[in-house]
């Protein structure tokens, strides 16, 4: 304090200098200072411990102590897991949709039944910088159960572990792996993060133990699945000197408590990660998949002008939320399955929908304590946090035979899940081509009764619904647009199937002073308007693929409305009928007549002969071939991944061959160049 008030010149340092050297060493404030420093340091270390220890001991009377922990491994540390429950078999999982999730989960119970002991993984809360001391661990394997999502891209919980691969420092010498990738062969990019881990991995030193599998969703991921696991264990076993006899037993992974008593306060209510997170007005930003916004349903209004058909315009209202969105964006949508289903699975087990649960993981040492949010009611499990109407993969069929009292009831489903020749084309028939959901199943085999905390474990978890944004977020930062069709059909077994997230959106029309909400949250994505307002762009979007590029044509009239340079807008739309399905016609005409959008529109089923978007755009090659190859514009495609985005690929190519005078391989080759440089972008689904 002394020195700090001294002005730093020399005289005054040396006058303060002298009147320091007059003063004794020691005054009597001094010693009256330290002795008070002495009494608090006695307090501190000798008398306080005592006192509140005595405290400790009054307050136990009406406390209530926490139950004692033992030390556990550090949470992130899948080594120190492993080697302190002596497991030896870790799977990794890169899921977006739970498929990948789910497979991991079979795999790890399935080397239990092979004499092993194995654990599942989310690398997204590993260290995946451990990789390389599995190989302290005798006859240790890692499985990765990998998806692929959009453009070849890492699902969101697997990317920090696809930047690992990526930077390759680490050396994963005596690593034994193998990878099964999860993937769909309409998309461009089939199963590219499969192939990726599996090259990588070896890259980097790592032995692989069993050949890379590929599920493709096209076709039958099931059955790709199984054929690659059960051809993968012996291998296995194999390779670790044990007998390759898979052991059938019954592997429950949670453990059930019904609460006779409980606060009702306390219990999940649809809540994604946090108990009362839902609750309108008191929400906490950042919003994300684990914290959605409770979204205001502003509008909601039907599209189509006539037919049996439904197609929904709704508008999300994001206010306050601090969510920033751009055109191209998913919002995901938390959807509520069919309460009229969910009684009926009730009924069908002969259980109470309000008997409240809590599911607990048997493995002390998982992640993840409970399969979803607990505790809560089964109505409230089934309504939000289980897939009830998927169709139930092999191994549930498996695991519920046993419940079956009907012989005959019990032989079909322990048919349906076989891997013989038999089994696999009676599930493709009776299980895949009449659509049959868990439901179906149970009222047609009505002797199968299976509990209904087994198949709260058995099927996989309700996953949000992702929807092309349908607006600009420059335009409209308030509110968030989707453009959906209700799926409805009639299955082969005379039963009507909806989707799951459009029949309960279509349900939420706001009217005479109700508001209805819903959890959502953004994805962003790659499907980019050019940073260059004045580049050429070619949007193709017949249906409901028009829902980003009415965002583009939204953000680029803006931009012509600020004096800003645009360059040429033009759209492909394809519908059935100019007089039902054409969606957003008026705002397209209205682009359309103040110069902003060249329109072409094909209306398939209007005329005798079918006029599809290819049709049009094969007509205008000359226009295309300008755009894409003279000009470097950029090309956009949205919809049916199957058939619409394959012939719009087939026919670009054709182009490039017809117009551009390029080979069959140099017009392929150049097509892949557009895509590289981001000047052919594709959002599609199958």
């Amino acid at each position: 304090m002394f020195w700090s008030r001294m002005d730093g010149t020399p005289e005054v340092m040396e006058t303060a200098a002298e009147e320091v050297a007059a003063e004794p060493l020691v005054g009597m404030l001094d010693m009256v200072l330290l002795t008070l420093l002495a009494g608090v340091s006695v307090y501190y270390f000798f008398i306080r411990d005592t006192s509140k220890k005595e405290d400790s001991n009054a307050l136990k009377s009406f406390t209530i102590s926490p139950t004692q922990l033992t030390p556990r491994a550090n949470d992130s540390s899948f080594i120190s897991k492993m080697k302190s429950s002596g497991r030896n078999v870790i799977v990794f999982y890169g899921s977006q949709t739970g498929t990948a999730e789910e497979f991991a989960g079979r795999l790890a119970k399935e080397a239990t039944r092979y004499g092993m002991k194995g654990m599942v993984a989310d690398p997204e809360e590993c260290d995946m910088s451990e990789l390389s001391q599995l190989a302290e661990i005798e006859n240790h394997l890692a499985i990765f159960c990998v998806a692929t999502y959009g453009e070849g891209d890492p699902t969101d919980n697997a990317q920090e572990f696809y930047e690992f691969l990526q930077n390759g420092d680490e050396e994963l010498n005596g690593v034994q792996f193998t990878v099964f990738g999860l993937g769909n062969k309409t998309y461009e990019h089939y199963n590219a993060m499969g192939k990726y881990v599996d090259k990588r991995l070896i890259e980097m030193g790592a032995q692989q133990l069993f050949e890379l599998g590929l599920g493709d969703d096209d076709a039958n991921m099931e059955d790709d699945f199984i054929t690659w696991k059960d051809a993968m264990w012996p291998k296995v076993c194999e390779s670790f000197g044990i007998e390759a006899q898979a052991q059938d037993i019954n592997m429950r992974q949670y453990k059930l408590t019904v609460h006779e008593e409980y606060d009702p306060t306390r219990l999940f209510t649809g809540e994604i990660a946090r108990l009362n997170s839902l609750k309108v007005g008191s929400q906490r930003p950042p919003f994300d998949v684990k914290n959605p916004f409770m979204a205001e349903i502003a509008i909601n209004r039907e599209l189509f002008k006539g037919g049996n058909r439904n197609c929904l315009h709704i508008e999300l209202n994001i206010e306050g939320s601090r969510i920033r969105y751009d055109a191209g964006d998913h919002v995901a949508v938390y959807p509520i399955n069919d309460q009229a289903l969910v009684a009926r699975l009730c009924e069908l087990v002969g259980e109470d929908p309000e008997k409240v649960i809590t599911l607990t993981n048997v493995d002390e040492d998982s992640s993840k304590k409970h399969p979803f949010p607990c505790p809560c009611t089964y109505r409230v499990a089934l309504s939000h946090y289980v897939d009830i109407t998927s169709l139930p993969r092999t191994h549930v069929l498996k695991e519920i035979a046993e419940y079956a009292t009907d012989n005959k009831e019990k032989e079909k489903l322990l048919l349906l899940s076989s891997t013989s020749e038999a089994g696999k084309a009676e599930y493709q028939r009776w299980i895949v081509q009449d659509v049959r959901s868990i439901v179906h199943i149970l009222e047609d085999l009505p002797s199968c009764k299976p509990p209904l905390d087994y198949l709260c474990e058995l099927m996989p978890r309700l996953q949000a619904r992702y929807y092309s944004i349908s607006s600009s977020g420059k335009l409209y930062p308030n509110t968030i647009h989707v453009t959906a069709n209700v799926l409805k059909y009639e299955t082969p077994t005379g039963r009507v199937n909806k989707g799951v997230c459009t029949t309960y959106m279509q349900q939420l029309k706001p009217d005479n002073g109700t508001k209805y909400h819903t959890p959502v949250f953004v994805r962003k994505s790659q499907f980019r308007l050019p940073s260059k307002p004045q580049t050429p762009i070619l949007m193709i979007g017949p249906g409901t693929g028009i829902a980003p590029f009415r965002g583009f044509i939204q953000e680029r009239n803006l931009q012509k409305e600020e004096g800003k340079p645009v360059g040429e807008t033009i759209l492909y739309f394809g519908c059935r009928n100019k007089d039902k399905d054409y969606l957003y016609e008026e705002e397209l005409t209205a682009y359309k007549d103040s110069g902003l959008l060249k329109l072409y529109v094909a209306f398939s089923r209007d005329q005798p002969q079918k006029v599809y978007v290819t049709h049009l755009l094969e007509e205008n090659k000359e226009e295309v071939w300008r755009i894409i190859g003279k000009e470097n514009g950029h090309l956009y495609v949205c919809g049916d991944a199957k058939c619409m985005a394959r012939d719009v690929h087939a026919l670009i190519s054709k182009i490039c061959q017809t117009e551009g005078g390029m080979t069959p391989s140099e017009a392929e080759q150049y097509v892949k160049k557009m895509m590289n440089q981001k000047r052919y972008s594709s959002d599609v689904w199958s």
